[in-house]
């Protein structure tokens, strides 16, 4: 499920059909762990920050081995729904924030199901539009300083 919604500025319709292509392309090549396919739609240069350390991974290689660790701890493909999707584009910038379910089996047999939080920066260069950083963010419970996994929209 997708709920989404849209603002151009200073470009075009296509621009951001593109955009929201390419953020399409991402969740699929996510939920199916397509590393290749998800690496393709990354900026050779691409700054990831993650819910997990370190702070943050630099270059596609770093991000690669972060995606494969973590394709590897899932039993079969990853539950993916997309929630309050904006993509902003103006001129070759574009940004997109959304809500992230993520959710299935981990290897060791434990079901998880959570929301985070994304906002993914792209930049189109030689009219390809790439991810240039993205960043995944959990909410926390300000008592317990502990990840608020039990939060939907």
């Amino acid at each position: 499920m997708d709920h989404s919604r849209a603002e151009v500025t200073g470009a075009t319709a296509s621009d951001q059909s593109e955009v929201k292509a390419l953020l399409d392309s991402w969740s699929e090549a996510y939920r199916i762990k397509d590393i290749d396919r998800l690496m393709s739609l990354y900026a050779p240069d691409i700054t990831y920050f993650d819910v997990v350390p370190p702070l943050q991974y630099s270059g596609s290689d770093a991000v690669r081995r972060n995606f494969l660790r973590w394709f590897d701890s899932w039993q079969s493909s990853i539950g993916v729904e997309i929630r309050d999707r904006s993509i902003l584009v103006s001129g070759d910038i574009a940004f997109a924030y959304l809500l992230h379910r993520t959710s299935g089996t981990l290897k060791n047999g434990r079901e998880v199901d959570y929301w985070v939080r994304a906002t993914i920066c792209c930049q189109q260069s030689n009219q390809q539009w790439l991810i240039t950083h993205e960043h995944i963010s959990l909410p926390v419970n300000p008592g317990s300083w502990s990840a608020a996994l039990d939060l939907v929209p």
